[in-house]
C-alpha cells in the first residue's frame, strides 16, 4: 500500500478522460489484527474486573463493537447524531452515491413476518422486509452532514457507505468527495439486492467476481481510508467475492446484506405484500429469521481469511439478525471484529445498545473474558466436515466401549455376573 501523496493530482470526468482535478490518493498500512483467535475461558470463579468492549478495528478506535448498519438509521444528521449520543461504536451512514435525482423510493417499502399464522398482527415480528433504495438526499446535503458529525465528534466512527454505476471516474470522484468530510473509513455497497442491479451497482457487482474485482481495484487505487467490501448472500459460495474484494485491497468485508425474498401474499386481496398501487417487486429480508443464515456465511468467510491471510490487517463486520448481546457474541465468536445493526433499531430504537453492551458483558463475566479478543473466533475451530464428523463419532462410541470393557472398581462386582465380569479382564 502507499502512503497518501497529496502533491500528486489526477484529473478524473464522467468520460475517464477530463474534469474536475482531485488529489492522487494513496493507501496507510494501519499495523496487524488476528482472525479467529482461540482463547479458552479459565476455569474459577467469575472475573472481577469489569469487562472492556472497546476494539480497534484497521486503526479504528471504537467504544464498543456495535456498528449502526448502513440504511434508515443512519439517513441523516439528526438520526447519526442520536446514535453517537446513545453510545454506538461506529455509525455506517444510508449509502449515498454522485446521483441522487435517479434514486425514486416508493411507500410502503416495508413488510413483517411473524411468528404467528399469516396476516396476524399479534406474534412476534421474526422477518422484515424492505424495497427500499439507497439515499435519495442530495450528495451536498449528506456530505455537509458528515463534515459536521466530525466537527462535533471528533473522536467517534463514521464510516460512509457509498455505490455507483459501472463508471471508473465516477468511483473516484464519489470516494474523493466522501474522504474531504473527515469520514474515518468507507464501505462500498456490492450486496443492496434490489433497485440497483439494472444500473450495475449493489449486488450486480457483489455477483460477478470479475467485475468486483476490476471495481475493487479502482477504489483501492484511490482511497486513503479503510474500505469494507459489503458482501451479498444471493450468491452459492459467499467467500469467492469475499477473497477477490481482500485480495484487490480492502481492508475488511461486511457480510451479510439483506436475502432477496418475497415476503408473502395478502390472502384478502391476493396480492403481495409490501403492496403499492396493487404490486410489488422482491426485496432484502432481515430481522431474527436470518440470523443463522448469517451466522453460516460468516463463518464461512472467516475460516477463509483466517487460513488465507492469516496475519494481516484485515477485518470482518457481522450482520445479521443482532438483536441481543448473545447474538453479538455468537457473530465474534466466530470471528467478527464488529457487529452491524439495522432492523433491530428500526424495531427497538436506538436505546438498543445499552441493552447489547449490557448483556455482552454479561456473557463475558459468565466465562471470565477480560476483552473482545479473548474470545474472539474461539468456536472457529469446532467446525468441521460431515465426514469428520461420522469419524469422531465413530471414535468416540469406540472410545466408550473400550472404557465399559473390565471393571473400573471393587465396587463394580456383582454375584450374579462374577464369571463373566472375571473373563472381560481376561487378556488371552
Amino acid at each position: 500500500m502507499a502512503s497518501v501523496g497529496l502533491a500528486q493530482r489526477i484529473r478524473i470526468g464522467h468520460d475517464g478522460n477530463s474534469g474536475t482535478l482531485f488529489p492522487m490518493m494513496g493507501r496507510v498500512n494501519l499495523g496487524r489484527r488476528r482472525v479467529g483467535l482461540r482463547v479458552m475461558a479459565s476455569e474459577g470463579h467469575q472475573s472481577s474486573v469489569e469487562p472492556d468492549l472497546s476494539v480497534t478495528v484497521n486503526g479504528l478506535k471504537m467504544p464498543n463493537p456495535f456498528v449502526i448498519g448502513s440504511g434508515p438509521p443512519g439517513t441523516n444528521y439528526t438520526v447519526m447524531k442520536r446514535a453517537f449520543d446513545e453510545g454506538w461504536g461506529a455509525v455506517i451512514a444510508k449509502t449515498v452515491s454522485l446521483e441522487a435525482d435517479k434514486v425514486k423510493n416508493v411507500t410502503p417499502r416495508y413488510a413483517k413476518l411473524r411468528a404467528d399464522a399469516n396476516g396476524s398482527a399479534k406474534g412476534q415480528i421474526i422477518g422484515w422486509q424492505n424495497i427500499e433504495l439507497i439515499s435519495d438526499r442530495p450528495l451536498e446535503t449528506m456530505l455537509k452532514e458528515f463534515r459536521q458529525l466530525k466537527e462535533e465528534y471528533p473522536e467517534r466512527i463514521l464510516i460512509a457507505s457509498i455505490m455507483e454505476e459501472y463508471n471508473k471516474a465516477a468511483w473516484e470522484e464519489l470516494i474523493y468527495r466522501v474522504e474531504e468530510t473527515g469520514i474515518d473509513a468507507i464501505e462500498i455497497n456490492f450486496s443492496c439486492p434490489h433497485g440497483m442491479p439494472e444500473r450495475r451497482m449493489g449486488a450486480a457487482v457483489g455477483q460477478d467476481c470479475d467485475l468486483l474485482e476490476e471495481v475493487c481495484g479502482w477504489i483501492n487505487a484511490v482511497a486513503t481510508v479503510p474500505v469494507w467490501a459489503k458482501m451479498t448472500p444471493n450468491i452459492t459460495d459467499i467467500t469467492k467475492p469475499a477473497r477477490v474484494s481482500l485480495n484487490k485491497g480492502c481492508e475488511g468485508v461486511s457480510a451479510i446484506n439483506t436475502i432477496m425474498s418475497v415476503m408473502g401474499i395478502n390472502l384478502d386481496t391476493l396480492r403481495p405484500e409490501p403492496c403499492v398501487e396493487g404490486y410489488s417487486t422482491p426485496g432484502g429480508y432481515s430481522s431474527k429469521a436470518v440470523h443463522p443464515i448469517a451466522l453460516a456465511k460468516v463463518m464461512n468467510i472467516a475460516r477463509m481469511m483466517k487460513s488465507e491471510f492469516g496475519d494481516k490487517d484485515l477485518s470482518l463486520s457481522a450482520i445479521g439478525g443482532v438483536e441481543t448481546g448473545g447474538d453479538a457474541a455468537e457473530f465474534i465468536l466466530l470471528g467478527a471484529n464488529t457487529v452491524q445493526v439495522c432492523t433491530g433499531v428500526m424495531m427497538h430504537g436506538y436505546g438498543l445498545v445499552k441493552t447489547l453492551c449490557s448483556e455482552l458483558k454479561d456473557f463475558m463475566r459468565k466465562h471470565n473474558f477480560s476483552s473482545i479478543e479473548d474470545f474472539r473466533g474461539t468456536s472457529l475451530d469446532y467446525f468441521t466436515t460431515h465426514t469428520d464428523l461420522v469419524r469422531r463419532q465413530q471414535e468416540a462410541i469406540r472410545q466408550r466401549k473400550a472404557v465399559k470393557k473390565g471393571l473400573q472398581s471393587d465396587k463394580d462386582w456383582t454375584g450374579d455376573g462374577f464369571v463373566q465380569e472375571t473373563e472381560s479382564m481376561v487378556s488371552n
